[in-house]
């Protein structure tokens, strides 16, 4: 039995989310749960021609039964970005929706595959990190920010430029998972020109930004980050339970990768094997702008980080 469960899943992001996680033929059931609306979309999601049984849960009193047994979970609870908002406007809101979520799996699904989607994710991963501590059940190697989204925006945005077929793009992101501490590793790839890199960083940090402009005030990144967080969540799959060989993916965890830093999480590239993680990369080798990119995201990206680990240590 593979039960995936998605948490938020009536959301803008959730509903698209929970389409493509239903396709998964991994999958033999799948949970939905959000405080509203979740016994229609997982209706409607329930007619697919897939393997996965589908069922919805609503509401606190529900939140138990969604998630028991849960082998993977994903995240994406919360409220949106609006029009003028940063990430970390998002804070004080769903940090205490996130706490109480992994107060939750921390009590029902305790070796679940979490997948943190909901901003901003450079502190909700520690809060969750920091809850699942408290009840003595964190797995480092299994609670995942997903950052995919950056990696897709990094693969779209460089095929564009040269003219080549995205999949054939592959660009490392590092460090986090908002605006400063988005680091696009573009030196791996190729050279640009100065005003080249300097569009591409620009587009790829603040890429949400450009969405939330171009929806006028109806929305964030929704769909795309669906895509995303499907895509990461399919990784996790296919390396457990599919037993593939050499996935990989970028994620934010928490590691010593930049612990010279004082950073304790922080988005690299890893290796997924049966058991999770069993191989996380030391930071690639980066140019001159890359260091710079570099510097500003460790300033930015440790006061996320603490500021997650303190409100959690708050509610204890």
């Amino acid at each position: 039995m593979v039960k995936a469960v998605v948490v938020g899943a009536a959301g803008g992001i959730g509903q698209p989310l929970s389409l493509l996680i239903k396709a998964n033929p991994l999958i033999t059931e799948l949970a939905l749960y959000d405080v509203v609306n979740t016994p229609g979309v997982a209706a409607d999601i329930s007619h697919i021609n897939t393997p996965a049984k589908v069922t919805g849960y609503i509401g606190d009193s529900q939140l138990e039964a969604a998630l028991t047994g849960a082998y993977i979970i994903i995240i994406p609870a919360g409220v949106p970005r609006k029009p003028g908002m940063t990430r970390d406007d998002l804070f004080n809101i769903n940090a205490g929706i996130v706490a109480g979520i992994a107060k939750a799996t921390a009590k029902f699904a305790p070796n679940a595959y979490v997948c943190i989607i909901s901003n901003p994710v450079n502190s909700t991963v520690p809060i969750f990190a920091e809850v699942l501590k408290q009840h003595g059940v964190f797995n480092p190697h299994r609670v995942f920010g997903v950052t995919t989204l950056d990696l897709v925006r990094a693969s779209s945005f460089v095929a564009e430029l040269r003219g080549k077929d995205p999949k054939d793009v592959t660009i490392d992101v590092i460090g986090g998972h908002s605006g400063a501490t988005i680091v696009p590793v573009l030196s791996a790839f190729g050279t640009f020109s100065d005003a080249e890199r300097e569009a591409l960083v620009k587009r790829i940090q603040y890429g949400g930004d450009e969405v939330v402009a171009a929806k006028n005030g109806a929305g964030s990144a929704t769909l795309s980050m669906a895509y995303a967080g499907a895509r990461f969540a399919n990784a996790i799959l296919d390396a457990t339970v599919a037993k593939k060989a050499g996935i990989s993916e970028c994620t934010f965890l928490k590691t010593d990768v930049a612990e010279k830093d004082e950073l304790e999480f922080f988005s690299t590239r890893v290796v997924f094997g049966p058991d999770g993680v069993e191989k996380v990369h030391p930071l690639p080798a980066l140019d001159s702008h890359e260091q710079a990119l570099y510097a500003a995201c460790v300033v930015e990206l440790r006061g996320s980080i603490q500021k997650g680990i303190d409100f959690a240590r708050s509610k204890i």
